[in-house]
């Protein structure tokens, strides 16, 4: 298939001035976003996505999760669609470019195929998948899971926020169910630009990560069982310390990681402490470890070498320890011909970059099960993200997102 022109590019001012525009809408206090899911704030966020496809020519499609699906219709009624898109919605103390930037680099994309005349074979459809932040309702890339059948619909409406309210009802409530069968849909192939959130790209000075794996993940939860006494009057060899342990098995957590360094990290970033009391040596705690790795056999074996080593540290120190598997899923190869696509525009487009693996999970990640799949990635300042300061500059915006566009442009055929 033809490949487009190195001199086709997207308007690289036109993408930032829409990314501060939707910035506007559920600012933080620290300069980022609050706007997270099915909240009135996303609901304003969704209208005006919709406005500007709308504009755009595009006609919107939303499926009974609320994702938003905006097609520019193809020459041929018979091709798939190329899909192309990420998230609005954001952390509590969210970024104004975390997954936002997918979605309006991939309504860029249309807008400058309509100033440039250009028609593809297949249709392109930019989409903006619902719950990826899986900050309000567990578990994240909530409606990508749906479509890919990880997740049952019905489970996913029944997951609730902080306040007991469910996903379904606050759908409902914003306006933003749609009649759409949730999976329907058959894609050629999807394509997701995002920011690194790490800082490899930066430091290396690489203008675009070529994704071709995304770290698999495991969360253990952990429980410790001592006995609470009394700070003070409780003698040194007489103690029974849940928190000692817990420092204990977390440092084994991080030896464990380093030792299958660089291709794996672990922590433990949820820690509950029971009574939680000053003068109360814990009894109790209860913590998430979290282990990634693009490799399946080393998460199971960090997995393994948890569980023998916490037993042998609670066993020598005469306290009970438990652990259930509550998250995780495997590592995930990006379809082969997709990552060329998008290492050969930034060939063509004369971008320094690099292979990468994804350290975050993304809706691309749960769309690889049922499509033709790659992601791009552009530098991050310091590699923060899920952070209010995150930042970007309008020139990693505009060289992600020119990547992107003669990867997908490519993929979706341009008709002479």
């Amino acid at each position: 298939m033809p490949a487009p022109g190195e001199n086709l590019k997207i308007n690289g001012e036109r993408l930032w001035d829409s990314l501060m525009e939707m910035a506007k809408i559920g600012p933080g206090i620290a300069g980022g976003n609050n706007r997270q899911t099915l909240t009135d704030d996303d609901a304003e966020g969704r209208a005006l996505f919709q406005k500007w496809c709308e504009e755009a020519g595009m006609t919107m499609g939303v499926d009974q999760m609320g994702t938003m699906f905006a097609r520019r219709e193809g020459t041929d009624p018979a091709a798939l669609p190329v899909y192309v898109g990420s998230h609005l919605d954001t952390q509590p103390t969210g970024g104004k470019y975390d997954g936002v930037l997918g979605v309006l680099g991939g309504l860029e994309i249309i807008r400058s195929l309509n100033d440039l005349g250009i028609k593809t074979k297949h249709p392109i459809v930019v989409t903006n998948w619902t719950n990826e932040e899986g900050t309000r309702f567990a578990p994240a890339m909530l409606a990508s899971g749906v479509f890919a059948g990880i997740h049952s619909q019905d489970w996913a409406y029944e997951r609730e926020d902080a306040e007991g309210k469910n996903f379904g009802d606050e759908l409902v409530r914003i306006g933003w169910k749609g009649e759409e069968a949730v999976g329907a849909r058959k894609m050629h192939a999807f394509f997701e630009l995002h920011i690194e959130q790490g800082p490899i790209l930066e430091a290396e000075g690489k203008d675009i990560g070529v994704v071709t794996h995304g770290q698999g993940l495991s969360w253990t939860e952990v429980t410790i069982t001592g006995k609470e006494s009394h700070t003070g009057s409780t003698p040194m060899p007489m103690r029974r310390n849940a928190g000692l342990a817990m420092a204990r098995v977390l440092e084994l957590v991080d030896e464990i990681a380093l030792s299958h360094a660089p291709d794996a990290v672990g922590a433990a970033g949820h820690i509950d402490v029971y009574p939680n009391s000053r003068n109360v040596i814990p009894g109790k705690v209860v913590f998430t470890v979290d282990f990634r790795s693009p490799d399946l056999a080393m998460i199971q074996d960090m997995e393994q070498r948890l569980i023998d080593g916490g037993n042998k540290i609670c066993d020598d120190m005469g306290m009970a320890i438990e652990f259930e598997k509550v998250g995780g899923f495997d590592p995930v190869e990006f379809d082969e011909g997709c990552v060329t696509a998008v290492r050969n525009a930034a060939d063509r487009l004369g971008y320094s970059h690099r292979d990468i693996i994804s350290g975050a999970g993304h809706d691309a990640c749960w769309i690889n099960r049922v499509a033709p799949t790659a992601m791009v990635m552009c530098p991050c300042v310091d590699g923060l993200s899920h952070n209010e300061a995150e930042e970007i500059s309008p020139e990693w915006a505009a060289a992600g997102a020119n990547v992107l566009f003669h990867a997908v442009v490519e993929t979706a055929e341009i008709v002479e």
